[in-house]
């Protein structure tokens, strides 16, 4: 700069200094922006990048915790003493009211099933929880109204004994499927919509979504309990119409909620079909079943097919169990037409890794049924074998509703065996409620109540951990699916075991009074099975191996 005079010489410094620091200030700022948006994959409501800063982590939770509180007060309020009402007000014999709960339970947990495969194919999470909560309000809506309405409810004599005519019952009935038909939407989407609002590529949210999950079941856990208590006292005490009616009312807070925080929710855009997919690895693994899989892993397809992925989900990494699938990833010439490549001869190592991740949940899923199976019946013959009990506080004319014992959620046959006892010595046999005080099923409650906790939490976390990106809802469905499978099994245990016991005249294990069954045989099984389950469930969880993701595909 010598011959350029000073003051044009120093113009250039003070510009060139000025353009340094706007330079600097743009790297950070570019710097800035790069963490500005969820790396994840989820959009804002508007289809946008979603905003790490404006949309979701604990703020969008809250919504839909608060929405799954609602839903399951309104869920435990109608459920938890359902039973009593089948007996007592469509007046069911004890062997169909528990077969009809333990079916419609199980249509509530297989219905998320097919809720899964719509969200995770056309719907997204947050379209199947806002469309299927409309319907469920409206199953509830119709039950209040089946139980409070003059020609729709059950008409009562002076002596509590009710009768339903058929339109009545089916009525109900239509209801309660209409409510299962809502639960399908909900229950495969709430908790892992829930930790689609923590990025899972950022450390500190990832460690939020870990607690997320904790306090997921604890609000759970809480509404249980209001239910399980207020509800069902004023269900009792005061009228099921009034008692179904405030449930309702949780159900339609639940869904205006839920709306409420529509533009802070983080969304992940459906993708194409799940089950496509792994038909596609099955049948092209099949197709070259007398192939040899390369011992390098490198000789195996790993381009992505934007068709067959779901946008920016994470690749998955090979291993080396299941290998059979692997030959799906061969590459072979045949498998190239006219420029396109034939994705049912042809898929990539992370779509035959979405494929081994099912398989490898599939143990430890079964595992689940047996369990599902006893903890049924905490709803079920818990309920029946309470009601049979004295449910007065002391001595004060207080009584507790035998549903309401479900707060302190087995050797629930040990405690069937004492009564039956207590009924033989003194002769008790045609006594509703023999004088042995229900809160002796405290304990009964208490260990399944544990039991449920462990399981629960840590299977809903795994599940949702373990499923491939692009399946998360229907990890989620698979995790309520052994509660479905556990009703149903649940049901088909009650109709051998009735089968069985009668046979040459025999009264049976299960009876309408309690006082001439045989309940805790039912009981004794359901601990021999749950037994050999805990076995098998130790050598899965020995043989299973988690899967490695890799990193976000653009």
């Amino acid at each position: 700069m010598q011959n350029i005079p000073r003051d044009i010489a120093s113009g250039l410094v003070a510009s060139q200094k000025e353009d340094s620091l706007l330079n600097t200030y743009r790297l950070l700022e570019n710097i800035e922006e790069d963490g500005l948006y969820t790396e994840d994959g989820t959009v804002d409501y508007l289809g946008n990048a979603a905003n790490r800063r404006t949309t979701g982590n604990w703020k969008a939770c809250s919504y839909i915790l608060g929405t799954e509180f609602s839903e399951k007060l309104a869920y435990g309020g109608m459920s938890s003493n359902l039973v009593l009402y089948l007996k007592n007000h469509l007046n069911e014999h004890s062997v169909t009211a528990s077969k009809n709960i333990a079916n419609w339970s199980g249509t509530c947990y297989a219905m998320p099933l097919i809720g899964a495969f719509l969200a995770d194919r056309y719907l997204g999470r947050y379209g199947m929880i806002a469309t299927f909560s409309i319907i469920y309000a409206m199953g509830m809506l119709l039950l209040t109204l089946s139980a409070s309405v003059p020609g729709l409810k059950p008409i009562c004599n002076d002596r509590d004994v009710c009768y339903a005519t058929n339109a009545q019952t089916a009525v109900f009935f239509i209801a309660l499927y209409l409510v299962a038909i809502g639960t399908g939407g909900i229950k495969p989407c709430v908790s892992s919509f829930a930790a689609d609002q923590f990025d899972d590529t950022h450390e500190i949210e990832k460690k939020q979504k870990a607690s997320m999950f904790n306090w997921f079941y604890f609000l759970v856990s809480f509404a249980s309990l209001i239910a399980h208590s207020v509800l069902v006292w004023i269900q009792v005490n005061v009228g099921w119409g009034i008692g179904y009616g405030i449930a309702t009312g949780a159900m339609i807070i639940a869904v205006i909620w839920f709306f409420s925080g529509t533009t802070l929710y983080r969304n992940q855009r459906p993708g194409s079909s799940p089950l496509t997919r792994l038909c596609r690895v099955i049948v092209a693994s099949l197709k070259k079943r007398n192939l040899q899989v390369p011992s390098d892993e490198s000789g195996l397809y790993k381009n992505v097919d934007a068709e067959t992925t779901t946008t920016r989900s994470r690749k998955l990494d090979h291993t080396e169990s299941l290998s059979f699938f692997d030959k799906a990833a061969v590459e072979l010439e045949s498998d190239h037409t006219e420029g396109s490549i034939n994705t049912w001869s042809l898929c990539t190592v992370t779509e035959v890794e979405e494929l081994k991740a099912l398989i490898r949940l599939l143990p430890l899923w079964a595992t689940g049924i047996i369990f599902s199976t006893m903890y049924v019946q905490t709803g079920i013959f818990f309920v029946l074998q309470g009601s049979s009990m004295d449910t007065r506080v002391g001595k004060s004319s207080f009584e507790f509703p035998p549903a309401s014992i479900g707060i302190f959620d087995s050797i629930s046959w040990i405690l069937e065996f004492l009564r039956l006892e207590l009924v033989r010595r003194h002769n008790y046999y045609e006594l509703d409620h023999v004088p042995m005080s229900i809160f002796w099923q405290i304990p009964q409650y208490f260990i399944m109540g544990c039991a449920e906790v462990f399981s629960q939490i840590g299977q809903m976390e795994f599940f949702y951990d373990q499923a491939p990106d692009s399946m998360r809802s229907i990890g989620a469905a698979l995790s309520l699916s052994t509660t479905a499978l556990g009703c149903y099994m649940s049901s088909f245990l009650v109709t051998v075991v009735t089968m069985y016991s009668t046979r040459n005249g025999n009264v049976g294990w299960i009876t309408d009074n309690l006082n001439y069954g045989h309940l805790h045989y039912f009981f004794g099984l359901l601990a021999i099975l749950g037994t050999i389950n805990l076995g098998v469930f130790i050598l899965a969880s020995r043989w299973f191996t988690y899967k490695r993701s890799v990193k976000a595909l653009d």
